[in-house]
């Protein structure tokens, strides 16, 4: 049984002034990937910005562990060299830094850089400032394609079927397909990761081992995430709600 990469224990959070995650716990295993639906506002970017340590982000109680050893109070280059990497949902564009440059800072190989470009069709991008003029789609592929040049063993999306167009979501989910080696049985990969999204569409072109709905800052269901996506295309997550006042719970919202 493969051991865990990432163990969070209840883990209290907050941004600005207000509380967002309450008591969260999740466990990813080398080589499983875990993908984290939710309504939006219910704390699924905070989990992200948490466990790589982004500013504005307060852990408040609980602990963050990365290969046994807790990750609180180490800086957010740390946490990267150490071996986690990030897919904003936000990603800036810069005027004057050309990508190129960049991919050349995070790993020096040419021959990878356009091998990688080409494949998530940035090739004519190169030699642009980064994501200055980028569609919707260019800008989150250029996030996995500076993933695929760092090399992580933990690789954190937010959000990356968000604004992105059908043929985009293709050809992101077929590069994270590979960045995640989901054509290896889980023992065999040699990364893990953490995929947030509200509506669900990049698990119709790709699969995860294990899928979690958050609500209210805490991971609920644990369970197949081709079930809860399938559920949540049908009902939203009316039904998410539902289930937790059943069973004595009292979440807000509920649309």
């Amino acid at each position: 049984m493969a051991k865990y990469l990432l163990e969070i224990r209840d883990l209290w959070v907050d941004a600005g002034e207000k509380t967002i995650l309450k008591g969260l716990n999740i466990s990813v295993r080398e080589g499983e990937s875990h993908v984290i639906f939710g309504p939006n506002g219910t704390g699924k970017s905070t989990l992200i910005g948490a466990i790589m340590g982004l500013p504005n982000i307060k852990v408040t109680k609980g602990d963050i562990l990365f290969r046994g050893k807790s990750l609180l109070g180490i800086l957010v280059d740390e946490r990267a060299r150490k071996g986690i990497g990030i897919g904003f949902q936000h990603p800036p564009a810069i005027d004057g830094i050309m990508l190129r440059k960049l991919l050349e800072i995070i790993n020096s190989s040419q021959a990878e850089i356009k091998r990688i470009a080409l494949a998530l069709k940035l090739g004519r991008h190169l030699e642009r400032d980064l994501n200055k003029g980028f569609s919707g789609g260019e800008v989150k592929a250029c996030e996995i394609m500076q993933l695929f040049l760092q090399n992580p063993d933990l690789v954190l999306l937010d959000e990356p079927d968000s604004g992105v167009d059908i043929e985009n979501i293709k050809v992101i989910s077929k590069a994270i397909r590979e960045l995640l080696q989901m054509n290896l049985p889980i023992g065999k990969r040699k990364r893990s990761a953490i995929i947030i999204t509200h509506g669900g569409n990049i698990l119709n072109y790709l699969d995860t081992d294990v899928g979690h709905v958050m609500i209210d800052g805490k991971l609920k269901c644990g369970a197949d995430s081709r079930e809860i996506f399938s559920k949540i295309k049908k009902c939203g997550y009316r039904d998410c709600y539902k289930c937790l006042s059943a069973n004595g719970e009292k979440p807000s919202g509920g649309k």
